[in-house]
């Protein structure tokens, strides 16, 4: 099975590299995915659980927080904001951020003095990211 090099860079650190067999991700213009020799493209990445095949087969899924992606016919770049491999995810830290999200979202849609200090683009992506955590480590 023909295989590609997947490299993720957080602005921390080199988050995943390896070899893998394809890549599915929520780009900007809608779910794709990737194998080896795909056209070279650049695309914007959304809050999502990134799936990676193995060449054996197997899957591995990574959360990142939206970013860039780049492929090359024998590479893909993802520079994403963060990223995450399911084993560093605290479960009860990305539930509590799920609800504090779920509740800025209610609280703005009931329209009350209280919702005018409400960002709702920070809460829709918070809640996009605490999904994208949680759906990767129900992967494993």
């Amino acid at each position: 099975m023909a295989t590609m090099k997947l490299q993720v860079i957080s602005p921390d650190a080199v988050v995943y590299e390896a070899d893998i067999a394809m890549l599915v991700a929520d780009a900007t213009s809608g779910p794709i995915g990737i194998l080896p020799m795909h056209l070279p493209m650049i695309t914007g990445i959304l809050p999502c659980a990134m799936r990676l095949k193995m060449e054996d087969g197997t899957q591995q899924y990574l959360a990142v927080a939206g970013g860039f992606m780049e492929v090359q016919r024998d590479k893909i770049t993802v520079l994403a904001s963060c990223a995450e491999r399911p084993e560093q995810i605290d479960r009860n830290r990305a539930e509590q951020s799920l609800a504090r999200a779920k509740e800025r979202i209610k609280t703005f849609q009931r329209g009350t003095k209280e919702a005018e200090s409400i960002d709702i683009k920070r809460a829709e992506l918070s809640l996009q990211r605490a999904l994208a955590r949680l759906k990767s480590m129900e992967k494993i």
